[in-house]
This record gives structure tokens, sequence and C-alpha cells, in this order.
């Protein structure tokens, strides 16, 4: 795809700013303490970040999906953990709001999010529903102006320093699986809200994940978003978003791996000449380089043919998503080998790039659920 000047200005503006802001020191920080950065969060706020694919008149850029795609993938390039800090608004966090909220919702709690003053997370999965959502617990009981929320949410990312949370729980036990489920946007400091401890992972680190736990919460009625009872369809259609913030992300990690892995080759002697002129080493490049770019093209398609509503842009997203994730764990595997004993070593950023790869394959829907999209899609 060949970008317009405006998109060329845009990638260039997202990829100046990560390569000028996240610094090796603040990205050491996040590693050591595993803490949320407020700093570094306000400051792409102040750049727009937050709100690149928020409506204008609620605070935010205006951006599509594609200025979406390569702020995220930019990001990544230098820090999967802070393409993270400006995603969540753009994706799972606001879009629900985006997709059916009131316009009163909007104002109260869109707004300040595309601005950075307040973070929304995605309150979906459950110990015993992950990929099978319809399997949700989590209840809300009607109760006069009121529905009472009780339940455990887990693995929810940002949860511990969130403000607001879009909760789905159960709302007509009556119907089975994934009917009668509703939305609800749960202010994180209502009584009887409450989140278990930040879980240590494997990679993102620097963006903590944690339990959500609801016990007796009264959220009012005003704050139910979207239809009562109809709420897991359109999370469904959120998550279609979601995918193709997740397919960039994995892009980004990606090109990050390869650059690395084409400075160190040429660095990198062995028996009296860089590694880059042995053809094992050459042609792992090779092979990292043509996955990348067949991955960005199907994103960037994804996401223009998205935005124009094509009728298969949700299976087109589970393909991104798919094919991006996949990819990008080989080409961290690659990226490692090619480094050797270093890869291994945590001064090396393959290092980093490797762990955090390790989670495109999981979370907003493992691969294999995107092969039952893409399969659904086809078989139907």
């Amino acid at each position: 795809m060949i970008l317009s000047e405006k998109q060329q200005m845009l990638r260039k503006l997202y990829r100046q700013f990560a390569e000028t802001e996240f610094t090796d020191e603040l990205l050491d920080q996040l590693e050591e303490t595993g803490e949320f950065n407020r700093g570094i969060h306000d400051k792409m706020a102040k750049y727009g970040f937050m709100g690149a694919k928020i409506p204008v008149e609620y605070g935010g850029q205006g951006g599509d999906s594609l200025a979406y795609a390569m702020m995220v993938e930019e990001f990544a390039r230098v820090s999967p953990v802070l393409s993270i800090y400006a995603n969540t608004s753009n994706s799972l966090g606001g879009g629900p709001l985006m997709f059916c909220g009131t316009e009163e919702q909007k104002q109260k709690y869109l707004t300040p999010c595309a601005k950075g003053e307040k973070i929304i997370v995605f309150a979906l999965t459950e110990p015993g529903a992950g990929s099978d959502a319809g399997g949700t617990l989590t209840s809300a009981v009607q109760d006069g102006d009121y529905f009472v929320l009780n339940g455990r949410k887990t693995f929810i990312s940002g949860a511990p320093f969130a403000d607001y949370a879009i909760v789905y729980a159960k709302t007509d036990p009556s119907q089975k699986g994934s009917k009668g489920i509703s939305m609800f946007i749960v202010d994180m400091k209502l009584p009887g809200v409450s989140c278990g401890k930040p879980e240590h992972k494997m990679g993102i680190i620097g963006y903590p994940t944690s339990d959500v736990i609801l016990e007796d919460v009264r959220v009012h009625k005003s704050d139910l978003l979207g239809p009562l009872h109809k709420g897991f369809a359109t999370a469904m259609k959120i998550l279609d978003g979601g995918r193709l913030g997740m397919a960039a992300q994995a892009l980004g990690i990606a090109q990050g791996c390869l650059e690395e892995s084409v400075k160190y080759a040429r660095e990198r002697k062995q028996f009296g000449k860089p590694i880059s002129k042995f053809q094992g080493i050459s042609f792992m490049i090779a092979d990292m380089a043509t996955e990348i770019e067949a991955a960005r093209q199907l994103i960037y398609s994804t996401a223009v043919r998205k935005d124009a509503g094509d009728p298969e842009s949700s299976k087109l997203c589970a393909m991104s998503k798919f094919f991006a994730s996949e990819m990008c764990n080989r080409v961290a595997y690659k990226a490692v080998q090619i480094h050797g004993g270093y890869g291994y070593i945590k001064e090396y950023k393959v290092e980093r790039f490797y762990r955090d790869a390790r989670i495109t394959t999981i979370y907003e829907g493992t691969s294999q659920v995107q092969q039952m999209v893409i399969s659904g899609s086809l078989l139907k």
C-alpha cells in the first residue's frame, strides 16, 4: 500500500515520538518496577495519542483505523508495553462507548478518556470464561434504579490504576451461553470494587494486570451501556477493532526484532567476517522481512476495508491478528537465534521483545479463536 503524504507524516510523528520519548532509561524502569508510568502517559495524552481514533467532538483526533494501526505499530517497534498505553483508550477501553454509548455517556466518560484524564479498561474475561466468554458468571440484578453486580474478572490489563471498567455481566440467567449478558460502566472507586494483586507476568511488564472483584456493587441504570441483555454481541464487534490493534502491535514487535537483528548481524564477527555474510543468517533475515511485509499489507488493507464497511472486515481482522501474532513469534525466535547467547541476555532488546511477543497469540482472542472466527465465516 502506498501511503498518502498525510499518512507518511503521521507515521513520522509516531516514530519520532517513540524514538525520542521511549528512552532506554524509561523502558528499564518499567521492567524493574512493573508499575504504570503516569508521566509518559500524560505526555502521550498531550500529543493527542490517547484519542487518536476517538471523534473530535469527544476530545479525540478523529483518525481512521489505518492511522491508529500505524500508531500502535510504531510505538510497539520501540516498546510493546507503551504501545498499550495509547491503544487501550482507542480500542477496548473507549470502543464500547464509541460503538453504543449515549450522548451523555460519551460526554461523561469518552471525552476525558480521549484527553488522557481518565483511564477505562475492558473487563470481560473470568477465571472460568476465557475463550468461552459466553460462560460469564458475573451477575447483575436490577434493584430499582440500580443494578447490583457480583463476580470476579481476571487478567484485566490496566485494572490496578483504572478509573472505570467496562464490565460484562449476566442480566438474564434464563438465557443460555452468550445470551442475556449486558455491559456496564463501573467506577472503580465504587464501594465493593477491589483489585487483586498484580500478576507477575512473563512480558508486557510495566502495564499491570490484575483481577477485578465485584461484591454487591451498585451501578446506576444510567451506566448500563448499550441494550439490555445484548452486551455479548456488542463485545464481539468491538473485539474486531481490538484484534486489528493487537495485529499492529505484533507487527511493530517484529519490525523491532528485524532491525535489531540486521544491526547485530552487520556488527558481530565470526570466522573473520560479519555474520551477515553467512547464508544461514542472511536467509533468516530475508524470511523475517518477507513475513513482516506480508503482515503489514494485510493489516493496512484490513484497516481501510474496515472503515469502508466491508462485510468481510470481521474475518479480515481475525486473519490479521492470527497471521501477525504467529509471524511475530517466529520473527522474535529468529532474532534471538541470530543474536546467539547475547539474545538471552537482558541487556539486549531482543530478549525483551521475545518475552513480549508471546502474549500476542493469546490476548484479545487466542490464535485458535481467530481460526474459529475465520473458518466459521468461510464455512457458514
